[in-house]
């Protein structure tokens, strides 16, 4: 059951360029009746491991950008601790509130950007610069806080102001995501709120998910990419927030 969860989580996370926490939570809470808070802490050490198997299918590719990532990295690594630790504050039904209102927020800033002249976003090298550095910082406390690797914040960033096409953006968040887990990871282990006993067969799913979600990515067309990940989103914070929409 781990390893299938695992399997899931990263799979879907490869493809559109997450971490796959968003689909193994809730996986987790349903089918091993972990609580909220377990949850996103034994999700977030297996989103480091999903973090580098499919940076590395992208990177197979040419579709990483090694400087975009570093810059993520060093703030929100820094951040993930605090998320962490906020989050193990809160009622969970807060939780979910608030990250499924983002996720369906983030759905829709994808599907405006394809409407959009690309001029609108176009930012001096020093701005790009700030731009990624901020968003890593958001990134990160979202990060620890959900058990994600946070490329619901990192992918529209990338593609809205730094020029960068979907599949690149995507295999960039997915690199940046693996030292901001550990960072959160940490936190959470010493919080109480990772599950050792499903590692193994978790992080394994995970793994082999994440490779095969991150290569098929390569080989669909990029518009279909974004559609996908908005379509994604909306399922995800419309479940986050109690609704049905589709």
């Amino acid at each position: 059951m781990n390893f299938l969860i695992g399997l899931l989580g990263g799979f879907f996370g490869g493809l559109v360029g997450l971490g796959g926490g968003v689909v193994m939570i809730p996986l987790m809470i349903s089918l091993r009746k972990l609580s909220q808070h377990k949850a996103h802490g034994t999700s977030l050490v297996a989103v480091v491991f999903t973090g580098l198997a499919g940076a590395a299918a992208y990177l197979l590719h040419h579709a990483v950008d090694w400087k975009a990532s570093g810059l993520l990295a060093l703030s929100a690594t820094y951040t993930a601790r605090f998320g962490a630790r906020y989050a193990h504050s809160l009622p969970e039904q807060k939780l979910k509130k608030a990250f499924g209102a983002f996720l369906i927020f983030v759905s829709v800033l994808i599907i405006v950007k394809a409407y959009l002249p690309e001029e609108s976003y176009t930012l001096s090298a020093v701005m790009k610069t700030a731009v990624l550095l901020l968003t890593g910082a958001g990134t990160g406390f979202l990060s620890g806080m959900m058990g994600v690797g946070g490329g619901t914040i990192m992918i529209p960033a990338m593609v809205l102001f730094a020029a960068m096409g979907q599949h690149t953006a995507q295999g960039s968040s997915l690199l940046a995501m693996v030292p901001v887990g550990v960072a959160g990871s940490v936190t959470h282990y010493k919080l109480g709120n990772v599950r050792k006993d499903m590692l193994p067969g978790l992080v394994a799913g995970a793994v082999a998910g994440s490779y095969l979600g991150g290569t098929a990515a390569n080989f669909l067309p990029e518009l279909y990419l974004k559609y996908t990940f908005a379509v994604i989103l909306t399922w995800l914070g419309s479940r986050y927030l109690g609704l049905k929409l589709f």
